[in-house]
């Protein structure tokens, strides 16, 4: 029994702290795309675009900086960023999007065959051949 109380206190102490831990917050600005890097271990929020109308927009904007960044040589095959609030994260499988940097990702436009961004259910499924 006291081994399940002290497993407990553990586990609520343990919540507690990553309760205080400060959360990175996405600028709100309406249409500010931007990328999110950490230097010297702090969020910072680099303009990418202005008066984009949506969070796709700015999903392309970040999707065309990666590219431009690795035909110089980069290595970046990942990129956060940020929408109006929104966080996105383009990763090789396509672009998420999240309420938090931490939390639960939600998947907003997959990769084609060939690398493009898409909207879910945009392409053809599967063979259409007759």
């Amino acid at each position: 029994m006291t081994r399940t109380v002290l497993l407990a206190a553990v586990v609520a102490a343990g919540l507690a702290l990553s309760a205080c831990e400060k959360q990175i917050e996405a600028p709100m600005d309406r249409g500010l795309c931007t990328q999110l890097v950490f230097k010297n271990g702090k969020a910072q929020f680099n303009t990418v675009s202005k008066n984009e109308p949506t969070l796709e927009a700015c999903a392309a904007s970040l999707e065309g900086m990666r590219l431009r960044f690795l035909r110089l040589g980069g290595s970046m095959e990942t990129i956060s960023g940020a929408y109006q609030g929104q966080f996105l994260f383009l990763q090789p499988e396509g672009v998420f999007t999240s309420q938090s940097f931490t939390g639960a990702r939600f998947l907003l436009l997959v990769r084609t065959g060939d690398g493009r961004l898409a909207k879910l259910g945009a392409g053809p499924m599967g063979n259409t051949a007759p």
